[in-house]
């Protein structure tokens, strides 16, 4: 790849705006220098994801200007803009779910011969691409339908490390990595900086951008507010920056009495994922569960909901009779609530609008003698639920496809809160939020147990539960190992039981 002059900008932005509803972008001006990673930092719906879809050719700027090396940069499509260089890897999953993974690598320039596809060919450039981001053990032929969401998103990765790259955007690229896949994105891109390429790296996690980043900027409500060095912006300052104010963590935790048992879970069994587990929760407290990824949290919170129903063992919701939930619709008649890891695909009807998904957990509540809809009860419930969560939006009647991340998260979060279930439980509520959201979604689970709520918070950040959690429980191999309170619980002592469950099952093996 030829060097470019490293004083010059490789691409340069001038007064880029955009409007739908209202603005998104207002006189963006930004320079990418080669050998550079920039960090976009900003709040759900400041503009990030929209000016990365300008530049990679997804969409065209209302006005406002582009240089790539000097030369007018304006692609028309995504396919223009990779030619001249620019890939992005987008927040949202590009791939194609019944094609195999050799084949969404190369899929618009498969290796061919008198227009036959040479698969031996195909298979070894793919098998090549995914070592390069450490999937070395995955067979190209895979359907891509099979892999799990941290597996399509190196996919991803490596399809765009297969181009002719000088700028490559990356959209929340480790949301799904683990720690060893990230390091391994990190190795790559270190490589692309060494060959005068400039990366636009877009995350909410402040640890990564300072990691990796060496200019950071931040906008807000469409306007680039700052730009700074990595190392001397802190987690402080780049929430003032977000959001003109900086959210106080003394604020989240307001003293209160916890109550009565409201969920009680008993010698609860699924597979080899859930393994005897036991445990309660009691009014007014949020109760954490933590634990290493593939430990079993996530399938612990679906056994108990009835979305995977459990093998054997009880739940019992405010006092009533255990048992086990066999379907979900059990589960919320039942009392309980459940806030999905996956928003997209298990907690949001995309298609539909933010006033149907904030309403569909009542929608009985809205139905008149002869079976008419209360429109405007619905309406009502809906502005004021959307208030409470302090949702960002320009109206109810928006599709919620068309709401960033974090607010998507909270028109499910609001849903529950508009049911007002007994147990409320959040599976991973703040991945891939903004830090300004976090806070919000903090205040709003603090909120549900104060009112006398039990709240159980499932999270892979440390950090989070020791700031939201009155216990934490930690799940190991698919058992509950160990319970900390508030006070008894430090960082060493969750990892260290995080391990025992492996740590044991290795011993009793040899």
């Amino acid at each position: 790849m030829t060097q470019p002059d490293a004083n010059a900008p490789l691409l340069a932005v001038r007064g880029l705006c955009k409007s739908y509803a209202a603005p998104v972008l207002r006189a963006v001006d930004l320079d990418l220098f080669p050998g550079e990673v920039h960090a976009l930092m900003g709040a759900n719906g400041a503009g990030k994801s929209t000016l990365a879809r300008i530049l990679a050719g997804l969409g065209p700027p209302d006005s406002g200007e582009m240089t790539l090396q000097a030369a007018t940069y304006r692609p028309a499509a995504k396919h223009q803009a990779e030619a001249a260089g620019v890939q992005i890897v987008q927040q949202e999953l590009t791939l194609l779910p019944t094609l195999t993974v050799a084949e969404n690598l190369f899929l618009d320039r498969l290796p061919t011969r008198f227009g036959v596809v040479r698969f031996g060919a195909l298979r070894r450039d793919a098998a090549r691409a995914l070592s390069r981001v450490g999937l070395d053990g995955l067979d190209p032929e895979t359907p891509t339908s099979r892999l799990g969401v941290g597996e399509q998103q190196l996919v991803e990765i490596a399809r765009s490390l297969e181009r002719p790259c000088r700028v490559l955007i990356l959209d929340e690229p480790t949301a799904a990595l683990t720690a060893p896949q990230v390091d391994r994105l990190f190795a790559n891109i270190a490589r692309l900086k060494q060959q005068g390429a400039a990366i636009v790296y877009i995350s909410h996690r402040l640890d990564e951008v300072r990691r990796i980043a060496d200019r950071i900027s931040v906008l807000r409500d469409g306007k680039l507010v700052a730009t700074r060095p990595a190392a001397e912006l802190d987690l402080n300052e780049a929430v003032r920056l977000m959001v003109g104010s900086n959210p106080s963590r003394e604020e989240l935790r307001h003293a209160r009495a916890t109550g009565e048992v409201v969920l009680r879970v008993r010698s609860l069994s699924r597979g080899d994922r859930v393994r005897d587990v036991s445990f309660d929760v009691h009014a007014g407290e949020v109760l954490g569960i933590s634990g290493l990824v593939g430990s079993g949290r996530t399938e612990l919170l679906r056994a108990i909901f009835g979305a995977d129903p459990a093998d054997s063992g009880t739940v019992s919701v405010a006092g009533a009779t255990p048992t086990r939930f066999r379907q979900p619709r059990q589960a919320v008649a039942a009392g309980l609530g459940l806030v999905p890891e996956d928003r997209k695909t298990e907690g949001l009807l995309l298609p539909r609008s933010i006033r149907m998904n904030l309403t569909l957990g009542r929608r009985k509540a809205y139905r008149g003698p002869l079976g008419f809809l209360k429109a405007r009860r619905e309406r009502e419930d809906a502005a004021s639920t959307a208030r409470r969560v302090q949702l960002a939006c320009h109206s109810l009647e928006q599709p919620a496809e068309q709401l960033s991340g974090g607010n998507q998260q909270k028109v499910v979060v609001g849903r529950w809160l508009l049911r007002e279930p007994r147990v409320m439980m959040f599976d991973e509520p703040t991945r891939g939020v903004d830090v300004a959201a976090k806070f919000e979604i903090y205040r709003l689970i603090d909120e549900t147990a104060a009112r006398g709520a039990g709240v159980v918070v499932v999270s892979s950040e440390v950090e989070e539960l020791l700031l939201i959690c009155d216990r934490i429980a930690v799940i190991s191999a698919g058992r509950l190992v160990a319970t900390f309170a508030r006070g008894e619980w430090t960082e060493e002592k969750l990892l260290a039981a995080a391990f025992q469950g492996y740590t044991n099952r290795a011993g009793a093996e040899v």
